[in-house]
C-alpha cells in the first residue's frame, strides 16, 4: 500500500489477508476527533484515565483467520501527536494502541515494521493462537509507554524473531488489572517467546504484570539479547491483584549494558479505583531463569515479594553476571534454590537445586524438553485464509 494517510482500520469478518508496503495513520486535529470505545471489562476503565479509551489505530474484534504481513513493509502510528497530547495533560481518554485485536482466533502479524504508536503497540487481547514473527517495533527509547508486544488474557500466542526498541516494556504478558481481572478470570497462558533482541531505557525487555489478575502460566521464553537497557526480565505485581504466575521458564538470555538484571517488583501500585482487595495477594510460583550472561550489568538482581504471600520455588541455574555493584543481589520476600549462579545470589536462594530440589524447578526435571526442542504447535502451521490485499 503506497499512502501517505489513511483512516483507522476496522475488520468484521474472517479469513482476511493484508499485505501491507507503506502506512502512516491519519492524525487527529484533536484528541476529541478520535472515536472512544468502552473499556476492557477486565480493566474496568481506561488504563491511563477513568472511564472509556480511545479506539485503537488498527483493530478487530470476534475474527477468524487474519493474517496482516508485508515484505518488511511499514506502519506508521503517527504517535508524536498523542505522546504530546498525554504530556501536557489534554486528554480526556485513555490513549489509543496502534493494533489491537479482541476475541479473536488465528491472528498472524508478520514482516512489516511499526513506528510511534501512540500507546502499546501490538495488544492481542482475549485472544487464541495468536502469531507475532519477524516484526520491527520502534518508538523513540523517551516515548511514554509504547510497549512493543502485549499479549492480554490470551492463550497459545507465539512472539518470535522480532527487534524491538521502545519507550517501555519491549514485551509485556498481562491478564487484566485487579477486581475486574479477576472477575473476567481470563489467563494468559501457553505462551513462546524466542529470538528477540532489544532495548529500552525505561523498563523491561520481558515483563509479566503488572496487570496479571486473571493469572499467567506456561511461559517459555529462550533465545534474548537485550541491551542498553533498564531490566532484562521482570515480573510486577502488588496486593490488590490476587491472580497468580506459575510455571515461567526464561533461558539462553544475554545481557550487555543493563542496570538490572532480574527483577520482581510485589509492590508495584497503580490501582484502577478504590474498590480492589488489598487482601487479594498474587500468587507466584515455579518461576525458572537458566543461562543467562550479562555484561556491565549494574545489579544481578532485586527480587521483592509481597509479605504474607512470598514468591515460592524461585529457581536459578547457571547465571553469570559481570556486575559493577558491591550489594549484586537484594531479596526479600522469596524462597527458591539456585545452582552455578555468579555473583552468589542472596540467603533465600542459596539452598542448592540439584541433586534435592530439581523437582521443585520449573522445566528443570529430566523429563521436560527444551523449547527448542518442542514440536511446533498444530495452530502454527499454515492455513487457508481468503486473501484482501491492499498494494
Amino acid at each position: 500500500m503506497h499512502v501517505s494517510e489513511i483512516p483507522v482500520f476496522k475488520w468484521l469478518c474472517p479469513n482476511l489477508h493484508w499485505t501491507v508496503n507503506s502506512v502512516a495513520i491519519l492524525k487527529p486535529e484533536h484528541p476529541d476527533d478520535w472515536p472512544v470505545v468502552d473499556p476492557l471489562p477486565s480493566y474496568g476503565r481506561g488504563r491511563e484515565l477513568p472511564g472509556a479509551r480511545h479506539r485503537s489505530l488498527i483493530y478487530g474484534s470476534n475474527l477468524i483467520d487474519v493474517i496482516i504481513t508485508g515484505d518488511n513493509g511499514t506502519i506508521d502510528g503517527q504517535g508524536h501527536v498523542w505522546w504530546n497530547w498525554f504530556r501536557n495533560g489534554n486528554l480526556n481518554y485513555t490513549r489509543p494502541h496502534l493494533v489491537e485485536f479482541i476475541n479473536s482466533t488465528g491472528v498472524v502479524i508478520s514482516n512489516l515494521t511499526f513506528l510511534n504508536s501512540p500507546f502499546w503497540t501490538i495488544h492481542p487481547v482475549y485472544c487464541s493462537q495468536v502469531l507475532v514473527q519477524k516484526a520491527t517495533i520502534l518508538a523513540p527509547l523517551h516515548s511514554p509507554n509504547t510497549d512493543g508486544i502485549d499479549p492480554d488474557s490470551s492463550s497459545d500466542v507465539c512472539i518470535e524473531d522480532c527487534y524491538i526498541s521502545t519507550g517501555d516494556d519491549l514485551i509485556s504478558i498481562k491478564s487484566g488489572w485487579d477486581e475486574y481481572g479477576i472477575s473476567y478470570a481470563r489467563p494468559s497462558t501457553n505462551i513462546i517467546i524466542r529470538r528477540i533482541v532489544g532495548q529500552t531505557l525505561s523498563s523491561s525487555g520481558i515483563a509479566i504484570g503488572s496487570e496479571m489478575s486473571g493469572g499467567v502460566s506456561e511461559v517459555h521464553a529462550e533465545g534474548l539479547q537485550f541491551f542498553n537497557s533498564k531490566t532484562g526480565i521482570r515480573i510486577k505485581t502488588a496486593p490488590g491483584r490476587g491472580g497468580y504466575v506459575r510455571n515461567i521458564y526464561v533461558s539462553d538470555v544475554k545481557l550487555t549494558d543493563v542496570k538490572m538484571a532480574i527483577r520482581f517488583t510485589g509492590q508495584y501500585g497503580e490501582h484502577p479505583d478504590e474498590f480492589y482487595d488489598p487482601n487479594a495477594l498474587p500468587i507466584i510460583n515455579n518461576v525458572t531463569f537458566k543461562d543467562i550472561r550479562g555484561d556491565n550489568i549494574s545489579i544481578a538482581g532485586l527480587l521483592e515479594g509481597v509479605e504474607g504471600e512470598s514468591f515460592q520455588n524461585i529457581c536459578l541455574s547457571n547465571i553469570t553476571l559481570n556486575v559493577t555493584s558491591t550489594s549484586p543481589w537484594k531479596c526479600s520476600f522469596i524462597k527458591g534454590y539456585s545452582d552455578l549462579v555468579y555473583p552468589e545470589t542472596c540467603e533465600p536462594l542459596r539452598e542448592r537445586i540439584f541433586p534435592e530440589h530439581s523437582s521443585a524447578c520449573y522445566h528443570l526435571s529430566n523429563h521436560l524438553q527444551s523449547l527448542s526442542g518442542r514440536k511446533r504447535p498444530t495452530w502454527l502451521l499454515p492455513r487457508l485464509s481468503l486473501s484482501f490485499t491492499v498494494l
